[in-house]
């Protein structure tokens, strides 16, 4: 179960409907579905890829003209799915890098290129639920691989528009990191 799906709807009720459509449809695991600011509902599953595509197929033809976004991520590394039911910031980082995106579709395939550029680990993945619909991604590791991971991730978010910010910081205050957990 390596690929992961994303549908971004403005519809709450829509998007109930269509993660239950989109569940019957193909043999796929449901990741996450909720209602998010401002009005939004976002869908993430995975499973194999004809099923996520399937499944994501479907949902972008019932979702009509609510779909704000959508999208495939084959071969998607592990951390990006354990960021998004949550992880934790090591005890002492030596650097990290944030990435601020306008879509949650954005931050994870961000996510997953960042993991795959360098050794980083992904500390934060926040999908949009109370920040105006962004998203960011908080990386850590060595500064040089947190640069390069924030590099390669961003580079392609650059031509999209969907990059709103993104900073890396060396040795990183005590305070700063309590404040991202």
């Amino acid at each position: 179960m390596d690929t992961l799906g994303l549908l971004e709807l403005t519809s709450i009720a829509g998007g109930i409907e269509i993660v239950d459509a989109m569940l019957k449809v193909a043999n796929v695991k449901l990741v996450f579905a909720k209602a998010s600011c401002p009005g939004k509902y976002y869908i993430i599953l995975n499973g194999k890829v004809a099923d996520v595509e399937k499944a994501v197929a479907l949902g972008v033809s019932r979702g009509g003209g609510f779909v704000v976004s959508s999208g495939v991520i084959s071969r998607v590394h592990e951390q990006v799915i354990k960021a998004i039911n949550g992880t934790a910031m090591p005890e002492k980082p030596l650097a990290i890098g944030v990435m601020e995106f306008f879509s949650v579709m954005s931050s994870i395939a961000a996510a997953d290129t960042a993991v795959k550029a360098a050794r980083v680990e992904i500390v934060d993945l926040r999908l949009g639920t109370g920040i105006g619909g962004k998203s960011f991604v908080v990386v850590t590791g060595d500064p040089a691989s947190v640069n390069s991971a924030v590099e390669a991730a961003s580079r392609p978010m650059l031509d999209s528009g969907m990059l709103v910010n993104k900073i890396v910081i060396a040795n990183p205050r005590k305070e700063l990191i309590e404040s991202l957990l």
